[in-house]
């Protein structure tokens, strides 16, 4: 007897009646048992977003031949993949190891559902930490002189490793536009502040000097447009005018660990979806 497989199922259409009731009626055909249904239709761009976690014992194949009439039919985007997926993941780093070392822990606590298949970093400050957690470390310089060739080495390494999904996790260089478009929507970048403000070298130093009350960060997927890219997470802390900036900066860094975490976390388990712009999260 063939166990039951848990699937998460990720769908975008223009928006229209009836479409709930026609993906849950094609997976009902093969037995399945939803356990978890999350829904959007978005007024701005009249797009319908839908994300479904299910059971059964039907194969990827068997699947998608159920949902090919309907999709073809509404005019669907589908992403479908196991609830067990791990997804492959790159992380990039300069100096600072405060969101690689979260994302190492939480992978290896079992909380981060991916599998970080190597560390790019393009000084080798963090490679003891990614030793220590067993993950390969390739020390990859960037100059201005050398620029295309440090990127062509990372994309070798994409297609070698086969990286499905790219971090920045607090990696100090900007990644040409050739290389934001060929991995769109495959990198997530944390900026460490609650955007668009204090942008550029040592925020946390203009925060405090502007008095600011409060800080924050957000994780966003990449584009050719320097931090404009679809906001998946953001979160803030507060912040008072009696406080060194050196606890600016530890409270900064804390926000950030954890909004990138949760952003990696969110797009590896199916629940970010583009809407143009912006994102959909079923968190």
């Amino acid at each position: 007897m063939t166990s039951d497989h848990e699937w998460v199922l990720s769908i975008s259409c223009p928006d229209r009646s009836g479409i709930v009731y026609a993906v849950s009626g094609a997976l009902v055909g093969i037995d399945a048992t939803i356990t978890e249904s999350q829904q959007f239709g978005s007024q701005d761009t009249e797009l319908f977003f839908l994300r479904l976690q299910f059971r059964t014992s039907a194969d990827e194949e068997v699947i998608r031949e159920a949902l090919a009439p309907i999709v073809r039919r509404l005019g669907m985007t589908v992403e479908l993949h196991s609830a067990q997926r791990r997804q492959r993941t790159l992380v990039m780093v300069s100096k600072a190891g405060h969101c690689l070392n979260t994302l190492l822990f939480q992978q290896h606590s079992g909380v981060l559902p991916t599998d970080i298949v190597g560390v790019v970093g393009n000084h080798d400050t963090l490679a003891p930490m990614a030793e220590f957690h067993e993950v390969p470390f390739h020390h990859i310089p960037v100059t201005p002189d050398t620029k295309q060739e440090a990127e062509d080495r990372l994309l070798h390494l994409v297609d070698e490793l086969d990286v499905e999904l790219v971090v920045l996790a607090r990696y100090m260089q900007i990644l040409s536009p050739a290389v934001c478009d060929r991995m769109m929507g495959r990198v997530i970048n944390i900026h460490h502040s609650f955007l668009p403000s204090f942008k550029g070298a040592r925020p946390y130093h203009q925060a405090h000097a502007r008095g600011v009350k409060i800080i924050g960060a957000t994780a966003h997927y990449v584009t050719s447009d320097l931090d404009e890219g679809p906001i998946i997470e953001q979160d803030v802390t507060r912040v008072t005018h009696s406080q060194p900036v050196e606890d600016f900066v530890r409270q900064g860094q804390e926000i950030e660990a954890s909004v990138l975490a949760r952003a990696v976390r969110w797009h590896a388990q199916g629940r970010v979806i583009l809407d143009g712009s912006r994102t959909v999260v079923f968190s």
